[in-house]
């Protein structure tokens, strides 16, 4: 059975609060376990200055009285209210997620971003500190490259410190070449799990986009857009072809060749509404053929 990370980049942004909490209990309802937010979620929104998706959750798993059932991943840097991963900032902002989201500890604790204008010894020192005093179970890295993923694990290994689990990239049947040329490999070998964000590809995947029709409305709806070249229409056929053979939504087949790549331990997907959820949970009992995984691994191939 396939693993579903439930993205909380939408929460109290194009899902309000309780149309948020609708989707989340339908999501733990279906046996999810494992959400992943931000502390720089959903500043970007009219009207909002960020932490209002921790601050959702908080409200919701206090109302439902579930934390302990529930694995949570949150993330710190790329908040313009508190940038970047300087010692003193991971130390405050791990406090302050914790406040908003009503919890003693964070299962799973991110660098949303690399900072390459500090140090990485001092990252990792404070994200030690976090981990020795019980805050934070684990630490892990999004939007790092191989490299830098790697010469933080070796500061760790070295220093004795607290060192990198998990790595998070942009990863997707149409965004493949970087990931799978390097991160993939280091993850394999250093036992990383792997939870790629983007997985529809900005919703791309989901069949929404299609040459004769006009794209959805949607923060996303340019980017997703760009994807609908040739080859992009050759995964989209590839795609449904598959769906109509499981009968079963066409982004469940999409999740579920991710979820089914080397290292991917799940994949993670968001969704404004349950019916949009209903269209991911399938990918928990799917399971494609390796002549069907072969398929969409040669559809999108860029050479």
């Amino acid at each position: 059975m396939a693993d579903l990370v439930l993205g909380a980049n939408v929460v109290g942004w194009t899902a309000d609060r309780d149309t948020s909490f609708a989707v989340l209990d339908a999501f733990v309802a279906a046996g999810g376990t494992r959400i992943d937010t931000a502390d720089s979620y959903t500043w970007r929104a009219p009207g909002n200055s960020g932490g209002e998706s921790e601050t959702i959750l908080g409200e919701w798993m206090a109302a439902r009285g579930n934390r302990d059932t529930l694995h949570l991943a949150t993330k710190v840097g790329s908040w313009p209210e508190r940038p970047g991963l300087g010692g003193a900032n991971v130390a405050a902002a791990a406090r302050d997620s914790l406040r908003r989201l009503g919890t003693d500890r964070i299962d799973l604790y991110y660098a949303h971003r690399d900072d390459p204008d500090t140090a990485q010894e001092e990252t990792l020192d404070a994200f030690d500190a976090l981990v020795r005093e019980g805050l934070v179970r684990e630490i892990g890295a999004s939007n790092f490259s191989a490299e830098r993923l790697r010469s933080a694990r070796e500061i760790s290994e070295r220093d004795g410190l607290a060192a990198f689990t998990a790595v998070q990239p942009h990863y997707n049947l149409m965004e493949r070449d970087d990931v799978e040329a390097a991160l993939v490999p280091l993850a394999e070998s250093a036992g990383l799990a792997l939870y790629p964000y983007y997985g529809l590809a900005k919703g791309f995947l989901t069949g929404k986009y299609r040459p004769d029709s006009p794209a959805p409305e949607g923060p996303r709806s340019e980017g997703a857009s760009a994807y609908l070249d040739s080859r992009g229409r050759a995964v989209l056929a590839g795609l449904d072809e598959i769906a109509a053979g499981h009968e079963v939504p066409v982004p469940a087949v999409a999740l579920a060749w991710l979820a089914a790549q080397p290292s991917v331990t799940a994949p993670i997907a968001s969704a404004r509404t349950p019916e949009q959820l209903a269209q991911l949970l399938p990918i928990r009992t799917l399971e494609l053929t390796h002549d069907e995984l072969r398929l969409l691994s040669y559809l999108s191939a860029t050479s």
